[in-house]
């Protein structure tokens, strides 16, 4: 059950960040998006992944249960695109 909550909250997370980049993209600004917020986040998905993989009991079963890695993965992927958008409208916009 807890993995079960895991998964829907990093589902609902990375739904949000392709919604944002889009968002961030067309508005060549970056006016509204704080950089401080995007790399706390950075860093939460970071340690997200770490303590799955230092995890013994997890990785002794990730050949069933990959799919939690691989959505914190897709999502500091999503996050990535965000942070790249900003560096690019903070260009634009200087």
């Amino acid at each position: 059950m807890a993995e079960l909550c895991e998964i829907i909250m990093l589902v609902c997370f990375g739904a949000s960040w392709p919604i944002n980049a889009i968002k961030a993209y067309k508005a060549r600004s970056t006016k509204g998006t704080s950089l401080l917020f995007l790399l706390l986040i950075f860093t939460g998905y970071v340690a997200g992944i770490m303590s799955k993989l230092l995890n013994k009991n997890y990785m002794a079963s990730i050949s069933t249960k990959w799919y939690v890695l691989a959505v914190y993965v897709i999502n500091l992927l999503s996050l990535t695109v965000n942070l790249l958008i900003y560096y690019r409208n903070k260009r634009i916009s200087e």
